[in-house]
């Protein structure tokens, strides 16, 4: 497998609450090829329903722009603590071109399991907590624009749709 297509909003796949992923499910080809869509996009994050899989899965890897490869693999993750509410900017492969100010916590813990299948409970802050949560919400149906004032959703919501508007559904 390669590079797979990327849905853009408003694709309703993306406000989908995915299912979780069952001890019999295959990934390993899946995982492969979100890694190959997410480098190739170029992108520090993607989760499974951004290309079309509705499976609670997300890869990410924030350090390979900066020369330091470290890739995450995190199936049926979820936040067991989190703390210290910050803005960041964010962007979003599924909404392309579009970056909007959310506030987030700045330091969580992140508990899912890796690609072999073993518990793993980190902790992350700064960007690395900031990427992990926005791929968490794709798993909840939620993109950026659902975590903006509906002022701010508005005025980004408009850039994106004259910026984007033939975009590929």
């Amino acid at each position: 497998m390669s590079a797979l297509p990327i849905l853009y909003w408003p694709d309703p796949r993306l406000s989908t609450v995915c299912d979780p992923v069952a001890p019999e499910d295959d990934l390993g080809g899946l995982i492969r090829a979100m890694f190959d869509t997410m480098y190739a996009a170029p992108g520090r994050g993607l989760a499974a329903p951004q290309v079309g899989v509705l499976k609670r899965l997300f890869v990410m890897d924030c350090g390979w722009k900066d020369g330091e490869m470290t890739p995450m693999v995190c199936i049926n993750p979820e936040i067991i603590y989190a703390e210290g509410m910050v803005p960041g900017s964010e962007g979003c492969l599924s909404i392309p071109g579009v970056l909007a100010e959310v506030m987030r916590p700045e330091r969580i813990v992140l508990r899912y399991f890796d690609q072999e299948g073993t518990a793993q409970e980190v902790p992350l802050d700064g960007f690395e907590a900031r990427c992990a949560q926005h791929e968490l919400d794709h798993l909840d149906g939620i993109v950026t624009f659902d975590r903006l004032s509906p002022e701010a959703r508005e005025v980004v919501e408009q850039a994106y749709t004259v910026s984007f508007p033939a975009r590929p559904a």
